[in-house]
């Protein structure tokens, strides 16, 4: 049997997203494994995966909903409280020692001082601290965490091949034969989508606008599209209401009629994606890029650019444009938007290409490397 520690970071931190994703179906995975027992210790999270996974119903938070939902009324502490019981509790197994092998769900390096000699595998989900500093200049504690961890880990797991070649750029010194590529995978299903009301032809957005995600790019390459197709919206799905100057440059490339944000809940998301002509991902940069493969699971074609990790998920499934290039990307979308035979071949394409990932595939290789570091002799 092998006993797993996780910590609960990214469930403290987390009310939803990608990291928090990739843990619980790691858990929901592990939890079919004979030889695998996982503990995670959580007294209280506000993540939604977390509160839909198998877990839920057992926890002691599901057990005392009522009090807590009181508490929050009563005393709002209480959440914050259970939360930092979260931690409290994980350096007490920390100091316990029963059990093989520690994964921490972030940087934070707070375990450190209580693991003595156990081992840790630390999963990289991409670089972008490190990449796009001026982002996130607020943010002085993630990149030294992340390099510290970096260092000290057993092993290192790596989303991508660009994952892991970004941390050998930004960390030479670090031996390539500790870092092990593990692709993710999507937890979209197509086939509960909810009715909800949506343009009739539309290009979709999906997410957060802001940074590195190259929103307002987007919109300018999107602007002479729009033009010569006077019946197709842009939809940008999630990430709250226009900001004003988001407001302010979609009036000055007059597409206000044609462009339209809607927010929407977990259930609804393959809808947009069904009901799309195509999605485009024009982020600068992501470890893995999981909105691919949930556009893709839902017959969507997908515009990205020729970089960072999306070569590796979309293979050649994706449409691509030049990074930062308007025109090509305009160019792209025109072609879409003109040629419904190229939507519909690569809606083939990208169904063929989503049969290389899945959870059950993940997990069995992330397990794979948790082995290699508790049995080294044997691999």
């Amino acid at each position: 049997m092998i006993k797993i520690l996780f910590d609960p970071q990214t469930f403290n931190d987390q009310k939803f997203g990608g990291i928090s994703r990739y843990y619980t179906e790691l858990f929901t995975q592990f939890k079919a494994v004979k030889e695998v027992q996982i503990d995670c210790p959580l007294f209280y999270t506000d993540n939604i995966h977390y509160q839909e996974s198998c877990f839920f119903e057992d926890s002691f938070q599901n057990k005392q909903q009522f009090l807590i939902r009181f508490s929050k009324i009563i005393r709002p502490y209480l959440p914050r409280k259970l939360k930092k019981r979260n931690t409290e509790k994980t350096i007490e197994l920390l100091k316990e020692q029963q059990f093989d092998l520690f994964i921490p769900t972030y940087y934070d390096p707070y375990f450190i001082a209580h693991l003595k000699d156990k081992p840790f595998v630390l999963t990289v989900h991409d670089m972008i601290h490190e990449l796009f500093p001026h982002y996130f200049g607020n943010d002085l504690t993630t990149v030294p965490n992340k390099k510290l961890l970096i260092e000290k880990a057993t092993k290192i797991i790596a989303v991508s091949e660009n994952t892991k070649k970004d941390i050998l750029s930004y960390y030479p010194q670090t031996d390539p034969s500790k870092i092990e590529v593990v692709y993710l995978a999507h937890s979209i299903k197509p086939e509960s989508s909810t009715a909800t009301e949506l343009p009739k032809k539309y290009v979709l957005f999906v997410g957060n606008r802001s940074l590195y995600k190259n929103f307002d790019f987007f919109l300018k390459a999107m602007a002479p599209a729009l033009k010569l197709h006077p019946d197709t919206h842009l939809l940008c799905a999630g990430g709250n209401a226009f900001t004003a100057a988001e407001l302010q440059l979609i009036a000055s490339l007059d597409i206000e009629a044609q462009v339209v944000q809607q927010n929407f809940r977990d259930e609804e998301l393959s809808a947009y994606y069904k009901q799309a002509l195509f999605f485009v991902f024009p982020s600068e940069y992501e470890g893995f890029g999981i909105p691919v493969l949930e556009s893709m699971a839902c017959g969507c074609p997908v515009i990205l650019a020729n970089h960072s990790s999306f070569p590796e998920v979309a293979g050649d499934a994706g449409v691509y444009f030049e990074l930062n290039n308007h025109d090509d990307l305009t160019t792209k979308i025109n072609m879409l938007l003109n040629e419904p035979e190229q939507r519909t071949a690569y809606r083939l394409k990208g169904m063929a290409q989503l049969k290389k990932f899945s959870w059950k595939k993940t997990a069995a290789e992330s397990l794979a490397v948790y082995k290699k570091v508790l049995f080294p002799k044997k691999h």
